[in-house]
């Protein structure tokens, strides 16, 4: 360990000094390494913070390479880890909180019309709920009642929400306006009958001239909860008041949803959002760099955009992850930090492995039955339908042979080709039964 020790040494009298390390850059991510082991042609270095090892490692892993290569003599891969049991540094701990600041900086901003940036994926939706927000002109106030938007994670739909609660208190700050998610809703009215407070539930959410909802689809399954939503909205819908909801999918996807839930969804307007092109995801990026003071070239914004299509949360975090690295390691944004930071969020959030019970789990759920269910022998029209759609899917995202579809399933082979055959044809025919198994692939997928 002695001779590793004064290897990693030389390496970082190596890095002094080096022309693409700054002397903040040094102190920040170098001096701190300690040695650890060299094998198998591997130098494993500790750091003592997951932030400083990833840093470490993706700005100046090809520099601490070249550095052993030159005192070794042969080359070697670097692999810099957090040091088991090690407690943050002062100095680790103030790097963390300027680190969460900046990854956070304009997180807690005011959420306005005025900085959500609109393209067409989302114009629709932006143009309903700033006529919800009009409180001032009640011109089309039945049209929009309830409004339901939907679409997936990440594009935008509490930033609208919060948009609406900004601008109608800035134009009638008496008017008493409720913004909450599903699951709180929830959290709120079991608390409220364990400690037999449902009366003050009921005024405080059935008293409201504006509820905001987001990610109501928390509510489905769960029946209590349900049947307390159920009254609310039939109370603030009767008189008049404004009800704005948000999810991940519409409300006719919704199978744990009441039916009744479900009509009185639909009795307003329903619009979705999608994910952004190119040049939306260009205007947001411009947006965000702008609102943290970094100043982004056309190349770094355009590997961004071209990478990140699917989620607006991810390429604010970009931006985000970005400033913090110009800050720590005093470099200029670049193509290959771009390239880096883009590399690291998909890793982040890499979907997990489509696994055969991820596949019957997924399904199992869309047609309101049990994984058992699809496994056991029961001949049911509900269960047999699912059990078709999970041997299409299977197929269809996973590649399996009949074969091996028939051995997960305890079934005959030809059975599942039938099975196969038959959804197929259903879905050239039956366009809600097209739906649900495209978007349980695509929930499978993203997910």
């Amino acid at each position: 360990m002695n001779s590793f020790s004064n290897v990693v040494e030389k390496v970082k009298e190596y890095c002094v000094g080096h022309p693409n390390i700054s002397s903040m850059g040094y102190d920040l991510w170098i001096k701190t390494l300690e040695p650890h082991k060299l094998e198998d042609g591997t130098a494993v270095l500790y750091s003592d913070s997951d932030f400083s090892a990833k840093t470490a490692y993706s700005q100046y892993g090809d520099i601490l390479k070249k550095a052993f290569e030159e005192i070794l003599g042969f080359p070697v891969d670097i692999k810099i880890t957090v040091k088991p049991g090690a407690e943050a540094e002062i100095k680790d701990q103030e790097m963390a909180s300027a680190e969460e600041k900046l990854m956070n900086e304009s997180g807690g901003k005011e959420l306005t019309f005025d900085n959500f940036v609109k393209g067409k994926s989302n114009e629709l939706a932006y143009a309903f709920c700033t006529a919800v927000s009009n409180v001032d002109k009640n011109d089309n106030k039945d049209v929009f009642n309830p409004l339901f938007i939907y679409g997936n994670s990440g594009l935008g739909k509490t930033h609208l929400l919060k948009a609406i609660e900004n601008k109608v208190h800035k134009l009638d700050p008496d008017l008493n306006l409720i913004y909450i998610t599903g699951e709180q809703f929830t959290n709120e009215y079991i608390k409220a009958v364990t400690k037999k407070e449902t009366a003050a539930f009921h005024d405080k959410f059935r008293n409201a001239d504006f509820l905001l909802i987001d990610d109501v689809q928390f509510i489905a399954g769960k029946d209590s909860t349900q049947e307390e939503f159920f009254h609310t909205f039939n109370e603030l819908y009767n008189r008049g008041k404004q009800i704005v909801l948000t999810s991940d999918i519409p409300p006719s996807k919704m199978t744990k949803l009441q039916e009744r839930l479900q009509t009185r969804f639909v009795t307003g307007t329903q619009v979705d959002i999608q994910a952004p092109d190119f040049e939306t995801r260009i205007a947001i990026l411009n947006k965000k760099a702008q609102e943290l003071g970094l100043s982004l070239n056309e190349s770094v914004t355009r590997i961004i955009a071209e990478k990140i299509k699917t989620n607006i949360r991810q390429l604010e975090g970009a931006v985000k992850k970005i400033k913090a690295l110009t800050v720590f390691t005093s470099e200029s944004p670049s193509v290959s930090m771009a390239q880096r930071v883009v590399k690291e969020i998909q890793i982040d959030n890499h979907p997990a492995e489509i696994t055969v019970d991820r596949i019957i789990g997924e399904t199992a759920a869309a047609f309101s039955v049990s994984p058992d269910d699809i496994r056991s022998k029961n001949r049911s029209a509900p269960i047999s339908l699912a059990r078709k759609v999970t041997i299409y899917i299977l197929r269809e995202v996973k590649g399996m042979t009949f074969l091996e579809i028939g051995a997960e399933l305890n079934r005959d082979h030809s059975t599942m080709t039938t099975g196969c055959k038959d959804v197929a044809a259903m879905m050239k025919k039956n366009n809600d039964l097209n739906d649900t198994v495209r978007d349980i692939i695509k929930n499978l997928k993203l997910t």
